[in-house]
This record gives structure tokens, sequence and C-alpha cells, in this order.
């Protein structure tokens, strides 16, 4: 038989609406008291009913994670994390995709507002407008997105950036194409900017190559307008596009590194299994994940806070698809 709330309140030696509040609204309770009851819990085994207490708390004890496309690897990553820290603060994790369609994420965003106590939206497509209408109604943390003081944690994109050009710089590149991802990516729109700084700093020619869709396909199709450019190196939005870059230059008998040098942004798993292993920028995806739920939460017990954003850093790693270009 499965421990009920009599059952904790009898070993600890209290009233049944003292192991609800112990429980529940711990802060109502003094700390020898909430151990006590913890330590009975625990002893019995004691897992709390989710909609009892959510007519105590008015909480219903779940938060919900927008997300472009669980296909794209990087995204998994921080659905991980996400998961990992929800789980140790016995919280539900509610998952929707949106597939990169901007009015579906507008859809899921509305309807899974009604059912959690707070939102993260990762990479979301929407205008800034839409999210801070938001964001008024809902407890909301982005990932991978700056919308003027809503809270949220990014990655600096613009020093990954500074990373990638300094590197082919240095190995003696002074044409290099950007390979853009959706036009209404924040990140896209963030590393362009990088870039562009990056390149005047090093006194090397960028070439925009355009927006392309961010994922394999999208690099497919952008390799041929590469090439065209006469670019020694290229930039590309993500890995997935990049290995897309990878797979058509192969096909056309363009060694890589040897003609042109690739470089991608996230350090998907699969980068370092590409033929030539893929040089990137590394992004901490799970600790992103980590730290918009531990956001989340003091958000929560806290509406009024109003903290700065989260700004995690990437690393360079260099592997075989780079290298000094032809002279």
């Amino acid at each position: 038989m499965a421990a009920t709330l009599r059952d904790v309140a009898r070993l600890a030696g209290v009233s049944t609406s003292t192991v609800s509040r112990a429980l529940s609204l711990p802060d109502l309770v003094n700390p020898a008291t909430r151990a006590r009851v913890r330590t009975a819990a625990d002893t019995l085994g004691y897992e709390p009913n989710r909609a009892a207490r959510g007519l105590i708390t008015g909480r219903t004890g779940n938060i919900g994670l927008v997300l472009p496309d669980l296909a794209n690897p990087f995204f998994p990553s921080v659905v991980k994390g996400v998961q990992a820290r929800a789980r140790a603060a016995d919280v539900a994790v509610f998952v929707a995709d949106t597939d990169e369609d901007v009015a579906a994420e507008m859809d899921l965003v509305r309807a899974l507002a009604q059912q959690v106590d707070g939102l993260i939206l990762c990479s979301p497509r929407a205008d800034a407008a839409y999210l801070k209408a938001i964001a008024a109604d809902t407890t909301v943390v982005l990932v991978n997105r700056l919308v003027d003081d809503l809270p949220a944690v990014v990655f600096d994109h613009e020093d990954g950036m500074r990373q990638a050009v300094a590197h082919l710089a240095a190995l003696g590149h002074q044409r290099i194409a950007w390979v853009g991802g959706p036009a209404a990516s924040w990140s896209s729109d963030q590393r362009g900017q990088g870039l562009t700084q990056a390149s005047a700093a090093h006194g090397v020619d960028l070439i925009d190559v355009g927006h392309f869709p961010p994922h394999y396909d999208g690099g497919m199709a952008a390799a041929d307008q590469v090439v065209a450019t006469g670019a020694t190196a290229v930039i590309a939005y993500n890995d997935l596009v990049a290995i897309g870059l990878l797979a058509r230059l192969h096909a056309r008998s363009i060694p890589v590194p040897k003609a042109i040098s690739v470089v991608g942004i996230d350090d998907i798993a699969m980068s370092a299994m590409s033929h030539p292993a893929l040089t990137t920028i590394r992004l901490p995806k799970q600790q992103a994940g980590r730290l918009a739920v531990d956001l989340l939460l003091t958000l929560l017990e806290n509406p009024a806070t109003t903290p700065a954003p989260t700004i995690l850093p990437g690393d360079l790693l260099v592997r075989a698809s780079t290298t000094e270009p032809l002279r």
C-alpha cells in the first residue's frame, strides 16, 4: 500500500495540515518541523499527489518547453538539461516542437500557457512584440534569444564568431563566406553581426551567401553558391548546415580542407564523426537548459525579480576541416 499523508503525519508527530504545508509551502513551516516531515516522508516513500498539491499552491507543477525542431541535434541537448534540472525540482516538462513554423509556435505557446506554471521558449521565431505580450501574462524564460528585458539564457555568438574568424585569419584566409540560417533566427543575426565585426578587425573579406534552412539540405543548397564566391573558407550557421556543405563539396570532388576550409557552430555529436571532422564552435547546450529551469523556478517564487541575461561563452574546437589556403 502506498503511504498516505496521514501516515507521514503519524510518523512525524504532526497534523496532516502541517505535513501538507511542509511539502507544498515549506517557507510557512519552521525548519525543524519541516525536516522532521521530510524525513518521515522519505522513510515511508511518500509521493505527494500533484493534483492535490496544486489545489493548495495554485500551481500545476508543470512547465512548458517550446523549441523549433527536435530533429536538429542542437535542441535535444537543451531538452536533456531542462529535464534533468526539472526532475530534480519535482517539476514535469511538456515539450512542444514547432517545426520551424512561426504560426505553429504562436498557437502552441498560447495553448501551453493555460496548462503550465511557466514557459521556456528556446530559439523562438516569433517577433519581439508577441513574446513580450506572452510574458505579460505568463512567466517566460527565453533561451538563445534576447528581447528587451525579458529573462533569458543566451550564448555569446559574437565572441564565437570572433574566435572562428581569428582562427581562419591566422591560417591565412582572406576571403570567407558566411552561410546564414533562417531569416527569423535571432542567433543567425547575432552571428552575422559578429562575423562582420571580426572580419573588419582582421582585414578579411566576408561574403554573405544568404539565408538557408538550418539543416543538412540547407548546406547542400548553399555549397555551389559558396564555391562561386571564390572564398577559401566558409562558416556555416550550424553544424548540420556545415555537414551538408561537406557532402556537396565532396560530391563535386572539391577537397576539404585543401581547397576550402569549413567551420560549423554548436558541436553536435556528429560533427566529430563527419569526414573530415568538423572544426566548430562548441556551445554549452545542456548547461543552458539547466540554467533556464533555475531561472524560471526563481521567477515563479519571486515574480518581481528582474534578472540580467545569463550569457554563456562558446569555445573553438579545431579539427580536420580547416587548414591553410592554397597559395
